[in-house]
């Protein structure tokens, strides 16, 4: 079974900072001198509250998400690369509004978020593949848990 830890091979979690003014604020969200991920077409996402988005994986895909707000969420990882010296740990964050971040999630490690806010929440995400390959002609790359019977991948 997997056992929560702090953290998993080639995750990487990076702290987001808001830059106010009396304009509002700007926040980064990715930067290709900081981690080595080439994105490929960024999508957002609005999530009601208490519903989740997976748990699935991707076997060529990495995912760069940006929880920033409005909303919080728990995000899910699990680590099911037998090579891996993390294989088989799991991972828990509270990450949004409260406590802005963007993850980077290497292929074959499955991944989830739910929305534990009282409102909607938004989540940016800026995979390296194009959804379906290139003019949408190609398989997902996308391996689906949340329907799976006995699945290890359970949110609390």
């Amino acid at each position: 079974m997997y056992s929560l830890s702090e953290s998993i091979d080639g995750v990487l979690v990076r702290t987001l900072s808001k830059h106010e003014d009396e304009r509002g604020w700007l926040c980064e969200l990715y930067r290709n001198d900081e981690w080595d991920h080439q994105a490929a077409m960024c999508y957002a996402s609005w999530t009601l509250p208490g519903k989740a988005r997976g748990p699935h994986e991707h076997v060529y895909q990495s995912d760069c998400f940006a929880f920033l707000g409005p909303g919080m969420f728990r995000l899910y990882l699990w680590d099911a690369r037998q090579e891996s010296k993390t294989y088989l740990h799991r991972m828990r964050l509270d990450v949004g509004e409260e406590e802005s971040v963007a993850v980077l999630v290497p292929p074959r490690v499955v991944h989830a978020y739910k929305c534990i806010s009282e409102e909607k929440g938004l989540v940016m995400n800026l995979p390296d593949k194009l959804y379906a390959g290139v003019q949408r002609k190609q398989e997902v790359d996308e391996i689906r848990h949340e329907d799976t019977q006995d699945s290890p991948f359970l949110l609390d």
